[in-house]
């Protein structure tokens, strides 16, 4: 089965390298065949030459700067039946790429599948938050796609969705900024098959946000966001910040 990374970047001369250096790896590893596409979204650092000094991988530029304009960029430039949707400041850990071919191999009625974030250049003890933010949201999980059956969850820049089944759900809304984009597409995905979040395939990430923000306040804005788009079907906040490392 074909599979596509898709990695939105803007001012990321800092991650690129080590997260394209991870999915190479992997791919290397794996011995799968994939396409890497980076998606240079407005920068104006040297986020574009790095990510076009590996081989392999291709870049598309989106002049109109915002994440979800970036993701549909990408999806629309690979041809993949299977598109990873990660983050520049993503790295992937061994085995990825083979849970993920095998998982959708296994459950062909499968349409998306995603997991946690491991936060790995942050404290022990924020990481242990955060883990406990994880469980109280995977039981939102089981309680809203297998008891109410309203929807599902997606960590955004940790999901992979299956091309046939995004383009009858309509593909990105792009009116959507930033918080909820991935409820946004689990609650449409979950009309068209299974939406699988599971433990079993974490991404190492950065913790700036979380840094910057706090773990708590970080974790109720995606919260009220994820019930928000949910219930109502848009998100409660319009506004973010861009956070990028010194």
């Amino acid at each position: 089965m074909d599979l596509a990374f898709v990695i939105p970047a803007y001012n990321e001369e800092v991650l690129i390298g080590k997260c394209l250096q991870s999915v190479l790896d992997e791919v290397k590893r794996s011995g799968a065949e994939v396409e890497i596409i980076v998606v240079n979204n407005a920068s104006t650092d040297n986020t574009k030459k790095i990510a076009q000094s590996f081989d392999g991988v291709t870049v598309v530029d989106e002049t109109k700067k915002g994440l979800v304009h970036a993701r549909h960029a990408g999806y629309e430039a690979c041809t993949a039946e299977l598109v990873a949707n990660i983050d520049a400041d993503t790295q992937l850990p061994e085995g990825w790429i083979t849970t993920v071919l095998t998982s959708f191999e296994k459950r062909p009625d499968l349409v998306a599948l995603s997991g946690p974030y491991i936060y790995h250049d942050m404290a022990w003890h924020k990481r242990a938050l955060v883990r406990g933010f994880y469980y109280f949201a995977f039981v939102l999980y089981l309680l809203n796609r297998f008891v109410f059956r309203v929807g599902s969850m997606i960590q955004g820049g940790n999901f992979v969705i299956r091309r046939t089944a995004w383009n009858k759900a309509g593909g990105f809304d792009r009116t959507i900024a930033f918080y909820g984009e991935d409820t946004d597409v689990a609650m449409r995905l979950h009309k068209i098959g299974p939406v699988r979040w599971t433990f079993k395939l974490p991404m190492f990430t950065s913790g700036r946000r979380l840094e910057e923000e706090g773990v708590f306040q970080t974790a109720g804005t995606y919260t009220l966001n994820y019930l928000w788009v949910t219930l109502r079907g848009k998100p409660y906040t319009k506004d973010y910040n861009d956070i990028r490392p010194d």
